[in-house]
């Protein structure tokens, strides 16, 4: 097994660093205490390619790998872990949904617009009486005519009041339980579809998050994705490789970490020496690189296990699981090795604690992916 990046992956790490670093890094502060979308930073990342990232050319995508994905998410993480977000959610989510199960004519509709980064996209699973239960949604569209008549809302979503064009679940069919759920393109403009409130969050505070409104809403019936009753089977498909992203947020916050804990413990003295010459600091520093370095490679392992067409779900859930969980260790640990000023806005440790805590919750919470993997081990076994 080859452990090393290639030419290429070497190529669009460096210009995804880059970019986080001159870009991104002294304009954090001020989007997360505004909850501010950096509208502008977006529209540079289109233009990188990097919200078109899995996507042929001829949709105007850049047409790289999943390994690839995983690189610019985890570089931008490390910078901001809500920009970050928006790169896996926009790429993973929204747009993938309508490239992996649309036809020709819709995919040539919608998708040049999301990859270019000219229109940015959202995905409505979530409603506040379904998380990880997804198939307890109540949202409904009704077939009338040339129109699907949809009521309901979505909750949590990403991109919400920011996106254009927006991936939605509802049930056609109540009595089939989940094979009576479909998934339709909707566009703001469309008759009876509105954004609700946004969300003040906790962290993650510059990702946009809203609350998505759909009353009466008329959505036409070529905007179906595939046929009624496919809609949450491509949901399942779709957080499947959301989880890598995740992990590679993950990944990203995780580093964050670490590389600021070592940086301030080789500048901080106590006891006339540097923090780094204290066992204690140097068993959390050692901790937290062995356990950055398990989950990076978990996550590659995922994503290149997904770029060769291979079975990724065990895999994907276990890179998510493991990554979300050590990235919020190693904030944790951050902080303490920061002490009082891991706990003031100054130190960019802080910030990390906040954000990382939606990484154990978003494409499946931490229980969710132990109940996946459990039941496909018992499968294996």
């Amino acid at each position: 097994m080859d452990f090393n990046l290639t030419d290429s992956n070497k190529e669009i790490q460096k210009l995804a660093r880059d970019f986080a670093q001159n870009r991104i890094v002294p304009e954090v502060m001020k989007f997360d205490e505004t909850s501010e979308f950096p509208w502008e930073l977006a529209k540079e990342l289109g233009n990188m390619g990097f919200l078109g990232i899995l996507f042929p050319e001829e949709l105007e995508g850049a047409n790289l790998t999943t390994v690839d994905y995983a690189i610019i998410v985890e570089e931008i993480s490390k910078a901001d872990p809500s920009l970050g977000l928006t790169v896996a959610s926009h790429n993973g989510l929204c747009t993938n949904h309508i490239y992996m199960f649309s036809n020709e004519e819709l995919k040539k509709k919608y998708i040049p617009d999301l990859a270019s980064g000219r229109k940015l996209g959202a995905w409505g699973l979530t409603e506040n009486v379904s998380g990880s239960d997804a198939a307890g949604m109540h949202t409904t569209a009704v077939r009338k005519g040339d129109h699907y008549i949809v009521n309901g809302s979505k909750s949590f979503i990403t991109q919400g009041g920011v996106g254009e064009t927006a991936v939605v679940t509802a049930y056609t069919d109540k009595s089939k339980g989940s094979k009576g759920i479909s998934a339709f393109i909707a566009e703001k403009g469309f008759e009876g579809f509105s954004v609700g409130k946004k969300e003040n969050k906790l962290g993650m505070r510059s990702s946009d998050t809203c609350e998505l409104i759909f009353d009466n809403c008329k959505i036409p019936a070529e905007n179906l994705i595939g046929k009624e009753g496919e809609g949450f089977k491509q949901s399942m498909t779709i957080l499947d490789g959301g989880r890598i992203s995740i992990a590679a947020l993950s990944v990203g916050i995780a580093q964050a970490a670490l590389e600021h804990s070592i940086k301030y413990a080789k500048q901080r003295k106590q006891f006339g020496k540097a923090l780094a010459e204290f066992q204690g600091i140097q068993f959390k520093i050692a901790d937290m690189a062995t356990e950055v370095e398990a989950a990076r490679l978990l996550t590659y392992k995922a994503a290149k296990m997904k770029d060769e067409g291979k079975d990724f779900k065990f895999a994907a859930s276990l890179a998510k699981y493991y990554a979300s969980e050590i990235a919020t260790k190693a904030t944790g640990e951050a902080i303490q090795i920061h002490g009082g000023y891991g706990f003031i806005k100054e130190f960019p440790v802080e910030k990390l604690y906040r954000d990382v805590k939606l990484t154990t919750i978003g494409e499946g919470t931490s229980e969710v992916q132990k109940m996946i993997m459990a039941r496909m081990l018992v499968e294996m076994y």
